[in-house]
């Protein structure tokens, strides 16, 4: 089993920045690609971005891509998301999920392929 613990959400202006943090506890992480999905009001969960075990490898979402960035330090067992330039139509519950892998370089948009989530963090872009 893992558990994850999204943390720092919260309300920025737009233009602004916040940087997510998902703890890990449980397992090691090496194994697992890490995504962040996010899930607006009235709005379907949708991917946001991943990165692979080994961290070589990582995807965005068109609408976040130049903006936002995450990493990972495994031996913190710790993934972040740095939000840069946030717009009001960022703001949404942002969820880290694991997905276990057989390849440390592989990192999949699909929430099917995540097994374990956390319980998302309140991100709220004012206008």
């Amino acid at each position: 089993q893992v558990q994850l613990v999204e943390s720092g959400g919260g309300l920025v202006q737009a233009g602004g920045s916040l940087r997510l943090s998902c703890a890990a506890s449980g397992r090691t992480l090496t194994n697992y690609a890490m995504g962040w999905f996010r899930q607006a009001p009235g709005k379907e969960r949708e991917f946001v971005t991943t990165i692979s075990g080994s961290g070589r490898s990582t995807d965005y979402a068109d609408s976040v891509k130049g903006r936002f960035t995450i990493s990972r330090n495994n031996a913190k067992n710790t993934v972040y998301l740095q939000m840069n330039s946030l717009k009001p139509e960022d703001t949404a519950v942002y969820y880290c999920a694991a997905s276990y892998s057989g390849s440390i370089d592989y990192a999949g948009r699909g929430e099917y392929e995540y097994d374990y989530w956390g319980q998302g963090t309140q991100v709220t872009v004012s206008s």
